[in-house]
């Protein structure tokens, strides 16, 4: 199984970024890992739209599904099977906006690995034979930024970013009736603010490498749910 892993996820994406890094002028591997991360999200676009938009139809059916709850209390056939119906009649399949997500985990995981392991010079022996060997990759990305080394300020930055986003993943699911299921709606904020302070602290102490495609992946997820609201609002 890790091996299929390498094979399939990881060995690419590593001879992309590396591909792309000696693309680049300047041999940049700040540009390399923003532009690598962008290209893996264009390819995943039609899935997080889809997660998106079944989100939000979802969360327009739900004053219907809590109607259902109250008309079938004590009823688990009952209302499986009315809540089955509600999802035919609309279309809507509770489990496509999970499936995306899922399908994108194991690429998550691969980035992950290139990001922190991959750039080592030991490793570059792991490139296929047409990708050119640059010996070693530099550390400086964007001119700037020393990528092995943490950056408090980019965990911020990731944190901020992440909030943004799950300000308008919110706003794009707000229920269409006022005051329908407040405790739910609070402790999704919560959870919210939670998820916000998780990620400024995990980022906190990892390579800037890695905060660095965080924070472009959130930067675009932002602009999805941006294109989605003026799409389909």
């Amino acid at each position: 199984m890790m091996f299929l892993f390498n094979e399939i996820l990881y060995r690419p994406l590593f001879n992309l970024l590396v591909g792309i890094y000696n693309t680049i002028p300047g041999h940049d591997l700040g540009v390399a890992i923003i532009l690598l991360t962008i290209l893996i999200r264009i390819v995943f676009i039609p899935l997080s739209l889809k997660a998106l938009r079944s989100q939000k139809a979802m969360a327009e059916i739900q004053p219907k599904i809590q109607g259902l709850q109250v008309k079938h209390k004590g009823d688990k056939q009952g209302l499986a099977q009315a809540q089955m119906a509600l999802w035919k009649e609309h279309k809507v399949n509770p489990l496509s906006g999970c499936l995306p997500i899922l399908i994108q985990l194991p690429v998550i995981w691969a980035l992950y690995r290139v990001f922190i392991n991959g750039v080592k010079p030991e490793n570059l022996s792991g490139l296929y034979s047409f990708v050119h060997n640059p010996g070693s990759l530099g550390n400086i990305g964007l001119g700037f930024l020393d990528l092995a080394q943490k950056y408090p300020v980019m965990a911020i930055i990731a944190g901020v970013l992440q909030g943004v986003q799950s300000y308008l993943t919110t706003r794009l699911q707000k229920t269409p009736v006022a005051g329908v299921n407040d405790a739910a709606a609070k402790m999704t904020k919560q959870m919210m603010y939670i998820f916000q302070v998780m990620i400024v602290v995990i980022s906190w102490s990892l390579p800037a490498g890695l905060v660095l495609y965080w924070i472009t992946t959130t930067a675009f997820a932002i602009f999805e749910l941006v294109y989605i609201r003026r799409r389909y609002q």
